[in-house]
């Protein structure tokens, strides 16, 4: 199943960044009616929830359930969640997606919050998914954050994860977390896309030092101008590593790609500006269950399509359908 992907952008689209940000603030996400959630709350192992959005939509019984791991802030209202969603209902697959702690509007009640190398979280997830969609097989693709949580996922649980599902997917993952995180804290990203992810990571931050007085110094974090800074003083240290540089070696999936042992689909565009092209996996590097799709172009989880006939504002579900249509060829064996 190592066919690539052939994608070409829009020639009104030039650049990883134009790419990148048409497609989370102008482009289409869904054909029809916006996708609709139905939202549970489910307690974990050590009190605290995590609120999970299932697609609204009809599925026949023994269809395949696609679950969706978002991205850094992510959430069931980002553009390639709806966009996959979307293609979830074209398709008559159930679809849900679990909201990392934190993310889904309301502050979680534990002193932690979530990160790049979830897997642990990963796996109760699926093995709550399995619970709740009984007789389907399941397949599980990951956005950015997400992906590099699910391909470490695969890593680590080998054959085993194939009890639970039939095949993965990262999309425009950083499975080197130090090159993404470096590249991110640079230049451009550093103004426009850094500042994105902050506005929001800083507050919540501050949020749950107000539920847990001294969990970390509030004056080094008001400080914080890029990841590292905010992951040396709030993630590495709330989830058990010992700074920036131990989180991002030890969370990131890339080193452990040779131990998957289930189909699993790794998606990244040559010019997505937070992703080195010299950082990324090579075949050589994989072992034989993990495809390798490199695009040229796409940016960050963009991806954007023109759409007929007039080609304008285009649409990001092209994307979803490639890599939908990759798991889907995987479902009906492996993990039910």
């Amino acid at each position: 199943m190592s066919m690539q992907w052939l994608y070409r952008a829009p020639w009104w689209l030039p650049g990883g960044n134009a790419q990148t940000l048409w497609a989370a603030l102008a482009a289409r996400s869904h054909h029809g009616p916006p996708p609709r959630f139905r939202r549970a709350r489910w307690t974990t192992p050590d009190g605290d929830f995590v609120d999970v959005d299932h697609a609204d939509h009809p599925a026949p019984d023994g269809a395949p359930l696609l679950v969706v791991f978002h991205g850094l802030e992510g959430s069931s209202g980002s553009a390639y969640v709806q966009a996959f969603a979307s293609w979830a209902r074209e398709q008559g697959l159930a679809m849900a997606m679990p909201h990392f702690r934190g993310c889904s509007g309301e502050l979680n009640r534990a002193p932690r919050a979530y990160h790049s190398g979830d897997h642990e979280e990963i796996d109760w997830m699926l093995a709550r998914m399995q619970q709740g969609y009984p007789g389907r097989p399941v397949i599980a693709v990951g956005i950015s954050l997400g992906g590099n949580a699910l391909m470490r996922w695969a890593a680590e649980h080998g054959q085993a994860a194939g009890r639970k599902v039939s095949a993965v997917a990262s999309v425009c993952s950083p499975l080197d977390l130090a090159a993404s995180g470096h590249a991110i804290g640079r230049g451009f990203n550093r103004l426009v896309y850094t500042r994105v992810f902050l506005s929001t990571m800083i507050p919540k931050a501050l949020a749950k030092l107000e539920q847990f007085p001294g969990l970390f110094d509030r004056e080094a974090l008001l400080r914080a101008r890029d990841l590292h800074a905010f992951d040396n003083i709030f993630t590495g240290p709330l989830h058990g590593f010992a700074g920036t540089e131990d989180y991002w070696r030890r969370a990131s999936a890339k080193p452990l790609l040779a131990d998957i042992r289930i189909p699993a689909l790794a998606l990244n565009a040559v010019n997505d500006p937070f992703i080195p092209a010299r950082s990324l996996p090579v075949a050589g590097e994989v072992g034989r269950w993990v495809t390798l799709w490199q695009p040229p172009q796409g940016g960050h989880v963009g991806f954007v399509q023109s759409a007929a006939p007039l080609g304008w504002p285009g649409h990001v579900v092209a994307m979803p359908a490639a890599v939908g249509s990759w798991l889907l060829q995987h479902a009906t064996s492996g993990a039910h």
